[in-house]
């Protein structure tokens, strides 16, 4: 096939689950516009194609967010065909598009992640004293009940990625000095510092809740694991938020504890530079989104607080 479409979605391998479903969405809608366009083939596109699409998604009613998500989809598809030889000159090397507004996440105040990780480790608690004492439930409700507080403690202890720590393997821990080694977007190594509750919360599934969920086939090295004791994807992650939602009942998208935890650094003093490295952040301006969000949420205690707000 000219357009090798496949053979660039499999190649596809440092980026997150999402971002690799979506970029092959993009990228097959695009092959589909340009061959209807007169464009059998990559070596028929040019610049002024690449940006006739671009105006084809405006015209469709795209925000800008997508548009620029699709252009960036194009830009690294095309990329790979020259990498691959398949063109001579990539024409997307000079494809831009304006950036839309920034979306401020919305995050959970710091009130609202610890009664959700709270609940959590009372319902653990309370499961296994009922397994124990009444034979209430079942041992492997237990170790779930524990491995997702496991997760929900990592996610928003240390900030990683939902991909990051569902690819955290045993010899990636290092609970004694309080630290994990994650490997980040662009396979980047980073060290994170993990506090004391998600330590205790993970050693406590390793030792009482992991060996009840393994199998004899299950990946020795992996962390998280579920009941059919494979490793955990993010699918299975969102599960678990989806168990366990706030006090007010809204559900969290575990990327949102990610969000989370950088605010609420930020908001408690944290200097911008750690934070970014923190994060695994290649670019400042990513994490200064966070700035944005503090200073709404400063200005809404302002108005709601002071006599002559």
């Amino acid at each position: 096939m000219p357009w090798e479409i496949d053979a660039y979605v499999a190649s596809l391998t440092s980026v997150s689950e999402n971002t690799h479903d979506a970029y092959a969405s993009d990228i097959a809608q695009f092959i589909e516009w340009a061959e209807r366009g007169g464009a059998p083939n990559p070596e028929d596109l040019d610049h002024k194609a690449l940006r006739r699409y671009l105006a084809y998604l405006d015209t469709r009613g795209f925000a800008r967010r997508s548009i620029a998500r699709k252009a960036a989809a194009v830009r690294s598809y095309l990329r790979y065909l020259k990498r691959q030889g398949t063109i001579a000159t990539d024409p997307g090397r000079s494809l831009r598009t304006p950036k839309g507004a920034a979306r401020l996440p919305r995050v959970p105040r710091s009130s609202e992640a610890t009664a959700l990780l709270d609940a959590a480790a009372e319902e653990t608690i309370d499961l296994a004293e009922q397994w124990e004492t009444k034979s209430i439930g079942s041992a492997e409700d237990v170790a779930v009940a524990r491995r997702d507080l496991a997760v929900l403690e990592v996610l928003y202890g240390t900030g990683v990625r939902v991909s990051e720590c569902c690819g955290l393997k045993v010899s990636d821990l290092d609970l004694p000095r309080g630290y994990i080694t994650v490997l980040g977007k662009g396979s980047k190594i980073r060290r994170v510092p993990i506090g004391e509750p998600a330590s205790d919360a993970l050693t406590g599934w390793l030792l009482a809740g992991r060996p009840l969920l393994a199998k004899p086939e299950t990946e020795p090295e992996a962390v998280f694991i579920n009941r059919r004791g494979r490793p955990m994807g993010p699918r299975d992650a969102r599960r678990v938020l989806e168990a366990h939602p706030l006090p007010d009942g809204r559900s969290l998208h575990p990327h949102a504890l990610r969000h989370a935890y950088a605010t609420h650094l930020l908001e408690g003093g944290a200097d911008l530079r750690v934070v970014q490295e923190l994060l695994g952040h290649s670019d400042l301006a990513t994490t200064q989104t966070y700035t944005h969000l503090t200073r709404e949420r400063l200005r809404a205690v302002y108005e709601e607080t002071h006599p002559r707000a």
